[in-house]
């Protein structure tokens, strides 16, 4: 391993910092437009140092209809762990409903990936070196891009190091709408089939994508259910796909990422590995 490398695995290593406090130096660039549309806008804080790989890149949650690319259980306690670590955070803002379905929301959170791509290239580094971290919608949006590269590609992005899934239950969208599920989803998803299998990761996955980390709160079945179904649809199309089961609340799994330690500790130990692997050569992380 090369010694810029194990520096970044090193620093992923290391413990998480309550607190949510900003490290003197830390710089913020807010606003920065991807659209024409005031809601087309990120985010992207940068450590005091010159940052190193990968860039994590948040996609928050709100039920397709809501929500804050800063609001601190969005950014708070992950900027306060990444940074000192010399990662870079961004956090994608959205159009929602009724404005844009959650395929247009995709969409935009492709644009916006795609110009932090850029950004990374404009720097001298590999656009790959990012990774997408979703949260509820967020997490549905994510999933969406990296089920489907090919969709992805045609907003600009290019391939990147790893995505991670957050406590969503709509990656197998027609599963979903076919039980019992909450109003917000037939505003989400609409009434037909067709619509819902437009919307489905599950359905939508094609070709291998970015190793994926799916976590999801151990109180809502449905989302274990559907996280552990996804992964084992990845891995039969020659990915990687990992979950991880947490014994705290769906809120909590956004807000507390970066500050409870044994939750942190496992979603870093992602990060080291796919770091490392993508170092090592391998194809699951090229």
């Amino acid at each position: 391993m090369s010694d810029r490398r194990a520096g970044i695995v090193a620093r992923i290593a290391g413990r998480a910092r309550g607190g949510g406090e900003l490290a003197p130096g830390t710089r913020i660039e807010r606003d920065l437009a991807y659209g024409n549309d005031p809601a087309q806008r990120l985010d992207l804080y940068l450590p005091p140092q010159p940052a190193v790989a990968p860039l994590i890149v948040i996609v928050g949650g709100g039920a397709w209809s809501y929500g804050d690319k800063a609001a601190p259980a969005t950014v708070t306690n992950k900027v306060a762990h990444w940074l000192p670590m010399g990662l870079a955070v961004a956090s994608v803002g959205h159009r929602r409903l009724p404005q844009a379905d959650p395929l247009e929301q995709a969409r935009d959170v492709a644009r916006a990936f795609a110009l932090l791509q850029r950004r990374l290239a404009e720097l001298g580094r590999s656009p790959r070196d990012a990774v997408l971290l979703g949260h509820s919608s967020g997490a549905h949006l994510v999933a969406l891009l990296t089920a489907d590269i090919t969709w992805a590609a045609s907003e600009g992005v290019r391939p990147w190091l790893a995505s991670i899934l957050i406590d969503t239950a709509a990656l197998d969208v027609v599963a979903l709408m076919r039980g019992p599920h909450l109003p917000l989803h037939d505003r989400a998803f609409g009434s037909s089939e067709a619509e819902w299998r437009q919307a489905s990761p599950l359905h939508r996955l094609c070709g291998r994508p970015a190793p994926i980390l799916l976590v999801h709160s151990s109180r809502r079945p449905l989302a274990g259910e559907q996280a552990r179904e996804f992964a084992a649809a990845v891995v039969r199309v020659g990915g990687r796909a990992e979950v991880l089961s947490a014994d705290i609340s769906h809120a909590e799994l956004n807000a507390e990422l970066g500050r409870e330690p044994d939750y942190t500790a496992r979603v870093d130990a992602f990060l080291r590995t796919v770091v490392a692997d993508r170092d090592a050569g391998d194809p699951a992380s090229a």
